[in-house]
């Protein structure tokens, strides 16, 4: 039974998991199982992976699917196929070419006018000189300027409408290429479908089936929305996805799930084989090689003994049947081929064991033992007798002229196949019309196998588009470990290769506004928000737009928040709250023969609120760290050192923190400071630094 035999369910899409690059797709699909169990299920995308494809049958129906595999059918479209955007940039196309034509000619013209020339007629040797009128020079000269002006008029208009309809064009082509990849881009429809063999299933019985596939072309980075009110120790923080793919088809309406994992990420084990010494050694794992059948050479013999088909002039030289200038089909004798010799049996090449894990499928031939095709002689003959195809041993490489023949290779094992070669079902057999190295030997391979690869190339190239602002890659900001979100609500993201955002979910969090300010760096006091992740799942890095009593403030950077992480989010300056640094310095010795150096640092801090409401301020100083025993620091104030584990950021040695509470109008004082003493042996002269 053939392909277009089978008969066709129709599917939908139900949901999709979006991974940090690619998706993985499930469709559902009913209908009632033919007698022979053979089912077609439509409507798949171009660009999906056929090794990915998985079916199964949903309930507690008896059936099962025992083969699944992936089918390409073309057809040309009919006369009721929408193409709207096509059509539309084709016609501006020719109105494009229309206009520039026109614009041409004039130009033409204006040269052809622009390139008039009084000629004065043929005088014979013996006919007098004569005047030229000096009226008709002139005549002729207000001629060509006053068509000259029209023409260069009319040009101006035709340069006009040659621009607009160059804008008209380009802006008609900006909406194709930003269309949905979901329509096809070519005159002939490519359907896509899956054919599937059941078993176990009851007369007339109506079975619903589930497929998955994986498709590249799908790309998601978090955003949120961060919802705050002033005194309020809570917030909604909802969080979205924005979301682009080119996969080929629209998600419409589907439960959309987004992972933070590498769905191509490999997943094999590393085996470590045992080392044997002795005669007895384990047996080779089967390979899936046969050997060619006996007598296959003579197999075609009465076809070579016909000699070639003879070629007929009207079909495959004059063109189509019927036509004027094939007529009646006319034979044309062909040279006889030269003889082939019959082929030398070669013993296999030895085998050199299992394929390592993750690089068996796709390698070369020659690394499983089999021989690339033989050299084509002219006329399309090979020169070697053996073939290259699955089931034919390896060509013998050419000998120097007066070289020992090589010894034959021991025979181990059988050459071992790719991938390619082992998906029985797409292998084809050889016809007769191939060459003496391949008739009668099955080939893997399809030409909708790189077409498949072009359209997964063009759905590939959705990963370079430029990131939204502060947006990071799931894989970068979820570290070691992987994240699952999903949404609860149904989606639409078309294929346009353009971002699209999602809503995901609202996330509970905890927050509590602090005010930090470094005077020592910059004299200005910074808004902040303590994020505290009560839930057990982690946030991802990226964009969040704050909005504070209901009104937007600012888009800044979340950063990744773990379970039970706390983190600082910047609000920007606080023009309402003002700080105020002063130092003072103080040098001095001391010791019995003044041989200590001390250096007093006094810092004097004012804060001062002019909020309508209480804050809390952080002022971040420093004190000086040291590494020699005899340099000694004493701390003079009533700051402390960050607690490690504490704070949501990491300090650098010697921070010191004073946290103050302001109420309302309210303002504070704060001293401090610090005194270092330096022996004499560790002072270097106009070394010592002084702020």
């Amino acid at each position: 039974m053939t392909v277009g035999t089978v008969p066709g369910w129709g599917s939908s899409l139900d949901s999709v998991v979006v991974y940090a690059r690619g998706a993985l797709c499930r469709r559902l699909a009913r209908g009632v199982v033919p007698p022979d169990g053979r089912v077609r299920v439509t409507g798949l995308p171009r660009a999906l992976d056929p090794g990915s494809l998985r079916a199964r049958v949903l309930g507690a129906s008896g059936a099962r699917v025992t083969e699944a595999r992936v089918e390409v059918e073309a057809e040309p479209y009919g006369d009721g196929v929408p193409d709207g955007l096509r059509r539309e940039v084709d016609r501006l196309r020719e109105a494009h070419a229309a206009a520039q034509a026109r614009r041409d000619r004039h130009r033409t013209l204006i040269e052809e006018v622009g390139g008039l020339r009084p000629v004065p007629p043929g005088r014979k040797r013996e006919d007098p000189h004569r005047r030229t009128p000096v009226d008709a020079w002139l005549e002729l000269a207000d001629f060509v300027d006053e068509r000259l002006a029209g023409l260069h008029a009319r040009l101006a208009e035709l340069d006009e409408a040659l621009r607009l309809a160059e804008h008209e064009l380009d802006v008609a082509r900006d909406r194709l290429d930003r269309a949905s990849t979901d329509a096809p881009s070519e005159r002939v429809e490519t359907s896509v479908g899956a054919v599937l063999v059941l078993h176990g299933a009851e007369e007339a019985e109506e079975v619903e089936l589930e497929l998955e596939y994986g498709v590249p072309g799908a790309v998601w980075v978090p955003t949120y929305r961060l919802s705050h009110r002033r005194g309020d120790g809570s917030g909604r923080l909802v969080l979205r996805a924005s979301v682009a793919q080119r996969t080929g088809e629209d998600w419409t309406g589907v439960r959309l799930a987004l992972a933070t994992a590498d769905l191509g990420r490999r997943t094999d084990l590393p085996a470590l084989r045992s080392i044997r010494i002795g005669r007895r050694q384990s047996a080779p794992a089967p390979s899936g090689w046969r050997e060619p059948p006996a007598g296959l050479a003579d197999l075609f013999a009465g076809y070579e003994a016909a000699g070639p088909a003879p070629l007929r002039l009207g079909s495959a030289v004059g063109g189509a049947p019927g036509s004027a200038a094939g007529g009646a089909a006319v034979d044309l004798p062909v040279a006889a081929p030269e003889p082939v010799p019959a082929p030398v049996p070669i013993a296999p090449p030895a085998f050199t064991g299992p394929p390592q894990p993750g690089g068996a499928y796709g390698a070369a031939p020659e690394a499983f033992g089999i021989a690339p095709p033989a050299p084509q002689a002219p006329g399309g003959r090979s020169r070697a007798g053996g073939g290259a195809g699955f089931g034919a041993r390896p060509a013998p490489a050419p000998a120097a002229p007066g070289a020992a023949p090589p010894p034959p290779p021991p025979t181990v094992g059988p050459p071992r196949p790719s991938g390619a070669e082992l998906d029985y079902a797409s292998l084809v057999l050889a016809g007769p019309e191939e060459p003496a190295s391949r008739r009668g030997r099955l080939f893997p391979g399809s030409s909708s196998d790189a077409v498949a690869a072009e359209y997964r190339r063009r759905a590939e190239a959705v990963a370079a588009l430029p990131l939204p602002p502060h947006a990071v890659r799931p894989r970068a900001s979820a570290g070691s470990f992987d994240h699952r979100y999903d949404a609860p609500a149904r989606a639409d993201v078309p294929s346009d290769g353009t971002w699209h955002t999602v809503t995901v979910g609202e996330v509970p969090v905890v927050l509590r506004t602090e005010h930090i300010c470094v005077p020592s760096v910059e004299q200005t006091v910074y808004a902040t928000l303590l994020v505290s992740n009560t839930t057990r799942q982690a946030l991802l890095a990226g964009p969040v737009e704050v909005t504070v009593d209901d009104d937007f403030l600012l888009t800044a950077a979340l950063p990744t928040l773990a379970p039970g992480g706390v983190r600082r989010l910047g609000l920007g300056p606080a023009e309402g709250v003002r700080v105020t640094r002063r130092t003072h310095l103080k040098e001095s010795t001391a010791g019995l023969r003044n041989n200590v150096t001390v250096l007093d640092h006094r810092v004097h801090v004012e804060l001062a609120n002019r909020l309508a409401g209480p804050v809390t301020v952080e002022v971040h100083e420093r004190v000086p760290v040291s590494s020699e025993p005899d340099v000694r620091i004493e701390e003079r104030a009533d700051w402390t050192a960050p607690e490690d584990g504490a704070a949501p950021e990491h300090h650098a040695p010697g921070t010191r923190v004073w946290r103050v509470e302001l109420p309302a109008g309210g303002t504070a004082v704060l001293d401090g400071g610090y005194e270092i003493r330096i022996p004499a042996g560790k002072a270097l002269v106009d070394g010592n630094r002084r702020s």
